[in-house]
């Protein structure tokens, strides 16, 4: 399930024009500075928790224990940001500079209140936060609550 729902996001994010790079996030944004290996922008996704609680049985499925799960996902989304936007810089500059939130808006509206897969419920937007970083990519995550049943 976890599969398809991963598989599921990428390939709807992977349609954003200008989105140069989709993947599972397997630490391309760790410890890689000043090189990672990817293109910008981005965006990574992730299974932040998974919560399982028991419905009850079906014998005629495999496995027959049957579970509900609600978790989160987290979608990375980054750019490299080489230029300012203080008020006196040139506009084209900030215009490029504040280029991340409309990144950021255009992953919302592929995913807010998608379903994404198999026997996923629609994803919901719960959370963001900027990741502090040093190395001149800016980086938000945007955490979605997905519901699961029969996995």
């Amino acid at each position: 399930m976890s599969k398809i729902v991963l598989e599921s996001i990428q390939s709807s994010l992977s349609t954003i024009p200008g989105m140069k790079y989709v993947d599972e996030d397997w630490g391309q944004l760790d410890d890689y500075s000043p090189n990672p290996p990817t293109q910008f922008p981005l965006a990574l996704i992730d299974i932040g928790a998974l919560q399982y609680s028991d419905i009850g049985k079906d014998k005629t499925a495999t496995p027959q224990n049957r579970q509900m799960a609600t978790g989160t996902i987290v979608i990375s989304i980054a750019n490299l940001k080489l230029t300012n936007t203080s008020a006196r810089a040139p506009q084209p500059q900030k215009d490029k500079a504040w280029a991340i939130w409309d990144i950021v808006q255009s992953v919302h509206a592929k995913l807010h209140g998608v379903v994404v897969g198999g026997s996923a419920g629609a994803m919901m937007r719960t959370a963001m936060r900027k990741v502090k970083r040093d190395d001149g990519i800016q980086e938000y995550e945007v955490t979605y609550t997905i519901g699961m049943t029969n996995v």
